[in-house]
């Protein structure tokens, strides 16, 4: 499992990417699969964990991201004879290695930060297996072997039947994900906004956000952990996740589900695959109509909510869709 190495897997915080490998892995483990995780020293796994850096580069500063990136895919590749399998999750540079050894390779395309990248995955169409996150993240230049959801470890969620009345917003604060449009959809809402995440645009978080945040209406609790985010996603009456891009699939959304908490999210990307409108949550379009969708979270079923995301999106179901895939690799 060629996995990321911006964090450890499992983050302690923020990584999605990290936390998905995280989860793939551990369930292949408990399924008796041999596992070998290459990953940072940091990282835990029940599975081999070989550390190709002692820390991630964002966990300590100092690091050259691009040095310790071809030290870490280079190391996997040069044991790739060892393995049926590698898997890579770590976006498009391993492709490269993909003509050169002998193993097979599996990749799961996590999104594409620019359609730049796109024509590397095309010219590798013939020598790796792509798997999406979503229908929606499919780009018709590249070639896929299956789409299968990322999955979340139901036990770190808890079913919260009585939310409190305050929304949250839980991403990273980056325009494209929304946390001024929270705001806005709070406000006209007359509900109170709980705001957790990584500042990944400190600009539009100084511009935007900041000047509302009274510790009253609106309140920043920095980039939290497990037991805060069941905590926070659980207590809220929905969770606003008003993105501007096509988002490939939105891990904080199936969370929040998993713990009974609608989704009101504006219909992009993966949106409508992950929420049943009027069911788990709502799609829309624009602040306004997202403010007057408040109060009808409350007549949803949140025990409806959370067993559809469980049966959907567990770990225990991305897992099996990963054997399907290898399997159907090392049968050809």
């Amino acid at each position: 499992m060629l996995g990321p190495i911006a964090w450890a897997t499992p983050p302690a915080a923020y990584g999605p990417w990290e936390q998905v490998t995280s989860h793939l892995t551990e369930g292949l483990v408990k399924k008796g699969i041999d596992v070998t995780l290459f990953a940072t020293g940091t990282s835990k796994t029940a599975g081999k964990l070989i550390a190709t850096t002692a820390f991630g580069y964002a966990e300590k500063s100092g690091q050259d991201p691009k040095v310790l990136e071809y030290l870490h895919i280079s190391q996997v590749m040069g044991a790739a004879h060892k393995f049926d399998i590698v898997h890579n999750q770590f976006d498009f540079m391993p492709l490269g290695y993909s003509q050169l050894v002998h193993t097979p390779m599996v990749t799961t395309v996590h999104g594409f930060s620019s359609d730049h990248i796109v024509p590397v995955y095309q010219r590798y169409n013939d020598s790796t297996d792509y798997v999406s996150i979503s229908d929606a993240d499919r780009d018709d230049r590249i070639d896929y072997i299956a789409t299968v959801y990322n999955g979340v470890d139901t036990s770190q969620f808890t079913i919260n039947y009585k939310p409190q009345e305050y929304l949250a917003y839980f991403g990273r604060i980056h325009p494209e994900k929304g946390a001024a449009e929270a705001i806005a959809i709070a406000h006209r809402a007359k509900r109170p906004l709980i705001i957790a995440g990584l500042i990944q645009d400190h600009e539009y978080y100084r511009e935007k956000v900041l000047p509302h945040i009274d510790d009253e209406q609106v309140r920043y609790l920095g980039n939290v952990g497990p037991d805060e985010r069941d905590r926070i996603l659980g207590g809220a009456a929905a969770l606003l996740h008003p993105i501007s891009f096509d988002e490939p699939f939105g891990l904080s959304v199936a969370e929040s589900m998993m713990t009974g908490t609608p989704v009101i999210a504006f219909n992009r990307g993966a949106m409508p695959e992950l929420i049943e409108h009027g069911r788990t949550g709502y799609l829309t379009d624009n602040v306004e109509e997202a403010a007057e969708l408040v109060a009808m979270c409350g007549q949803l079923d949140r025990g409806e909510v959370a067993q559809v995301a469980r049966d959907r999106f567990s770990v225990e179901r991305m897992t099996e869709g990963y054997i399907e895939v290898y399997n159907t690799i090392l049968d050809r």
